[in-house]
């Protein structure tokens, strides 16, 4: 089909839409930055302001070309509850503290590890425990012909009135589905979620076309398809696999943003579920297969660290933290997980800085050391054995992939020089003529010895060899 793609990518802290050709060239992009609300008595995501937003973005499209399909990627930790054209349910913000008692309650009815791949995490970031804490607020949560749409199919609902889940949404660390059975969970089919979760669609399936609302406030034709869309990391892996390095090899995949997000792409159909550990997760890829993979919130943790001070990923200062990590690695500056509780290998240790620099841009190369060793580590979980890829922020970050690079020493490492990987992906799912614009960048990895200062590292965390079980650090204090 003819006509402009546009890809709408609803992260956590940041939205972008982008504008493409069907070959790969991307015309306009526009971003946005997202709050938490509250609705119904819970914090919620800002589907008003980011809605808004969405408008203005698409009429600024619509003169730009004849727009032909639309395909929505969000995150996998929220899901709304529909029931005809009307919202149930608002999508709650997965950062929002739960009462202890809920999360107690929830947790029983939870199923094992082997049978999700999805483990226990704080918050709302199990969607299962979203749905059990909306059960207890709104008593007739289920009533009628009420259905469970993931997040970014809510998009695809708002654009055409129609709900539809998808595998990948479904397959997040949600609790909601089994990996190896391609199926609802049993804690799903017990609870009566299965049979609330919308029609199950393929990613490029088109779901339907616009609604009048949003053709006459935007000035998009009313055949404008939607397709089902995806979960964001999975649009990242599908990204990934377009390019020669990776495609059809055994490859790992780093996702970087607020959340680090590290893949193994294998054509083994089994993952070794119990030797991911600690943030461990095992996804699901457009196909269904089940993708081993260890998260942590990488973004937010260099947030927190730097502060309003400089930046890992800030160009301009890229020289000068490079020429600082050999200081650092010799007066052992050192930072100790985690500075996000709850997430993580380290989901119940305190953030620690050892040593800690005073210059501003030894701090830096500090922080860049620490989400180089965080990534290493996810890379031995998930079981790496060839061709790394880093993508997202972070890939222009310098010394954090210098760093990476020598301590995956033997593996050959990449990076993505193009900016949008994540609609890539997704236009992937729509396109037949489309080409890749960028091309992989093979790092240099930087000349440091950096094994006595890595293992000085494992073993503050109880990690004294490399593949050693994880061992909770969680007597240091911040």
């Amino acid at each position: 089909m003819a006509g402009l793609v546009v890809v709408i990518d609803i992260g956590k802290t940041h939205s972008k839409a982008s504008l493409w050709t069907r070959d790969g060239q991307e015309l306009a992009r526009t971003s946005h930055s997202n709050r938490q609300v509250e609705a119904n008595g819970y914090p919620c995501l800002d589907i008003d302001g980011i809605e808004a937003w969405l408008r203005a973005s698409l009429s600024d499209f619509a003169r730009k070309g004849t727009v032909a399909a639309i395909i929505p990627i969000a995150h996998g930790a929220a899901c709304a509850v529909v029931r005809g054209r009307e919202l149930v349910a608002a999508p709650m913000d997965y950062e929002a503290e739960l009462p202890a008692d809920i999360l107690e309650a929830y947790r029983a009815h939870r199923d094992a590890f082997s049978e999700t791949g999805s483990p226990a995490m704080d918050h709302g970031l199990n969607l299962g425990v979203q749905l059990h804490a909306l059960e207890a607020r709104i008593p007739d949560l289920f009533t009628g012909d009420a259905v469970i749409v993931p997040w970014p199919q809510y998009w695809a609902w708002r654009f055409t009135g129609v709900a539809v889940s998808e595998v990948t949404s479904l397959g997040a660390h949600t609790d909601l589905w089994s990996p190896l059975g391609k199926a609802p969970s049993p804690m799903a089919v017990k609870r009566g979620w299965a049979q609330r979760l919308a029609p199950l669609y393929r990613a490029g399936d088109v779901v339907g076309t616009l609604l009048p609302e949003w053709s006459a406030a935007t000035g998009l034709p009313a055949e404008t398809q939607v397709h089902a869309g995806l979960h964001d990391s999975n649009a990242a892996l599908l990204a990934a696999r377009m390019h020669p390095e990776i495609r059809d090899r055994d490859a790992a995949i780093v996702s970087t943003g607020t959340w680090f997000v590290t893949m193994r792409s294998s054509k083994e159909t089994q993952p070794a579920f119990e030797t991911l550990g600690p943030g461990g997760v095992v996804n699901v890829d457009v196909n269904g297969s089940p993708v081993p993979t260890l998260i942590f919130m990488g973004g937010r943790e260099v947030e927190i660290l730097s502060g309003d001070g400089i930046r890992i990923d800030d160009p301009q200062y890229e020289g000068a933290i490079m020429a600082a990590l050999r200081d650092c690695v010799s007066r052992g500056a050192m930072i100790l997980p985690t500075f996000v509780p709850g997430t993580g290998p380290f989901p119940k240790a305190s953030g620690e800085w050892l040593n800690r620099p005073r210059n501003p841009v030894e701090k830096a190369a500090t922080v860049a050391l620490y989400a180089a060793l965080l990534t290493d580590l996810a890379l031995t979980r998930v079981g790496a054995r060839g061709t790394i890829m880093i993508d997202g922020r972070f890939a222009r970050s310098k010394a954090f992939v210098s760093v990476l690079a020598r301590l995956q020493t033997g593996h050959p490492l990449y990076v993505a020089n193009q900016e949008a990987d994540l609609a890539i992906g997704a236009l992937s799912l729509l396109s037949s003529t489309l080409s890749l614009q960028g091309s992989l960048e093979l790092v240099d990895s930087c000349t440091l010895d950096l094994s006595a200062y890595r293992s000085r590292w494992l073993e503050a965390l109880g990690v004294p060899r490399e593949g050693a079980p994880i061992c909770d650090r969680t007597s240091h204090g911040s």
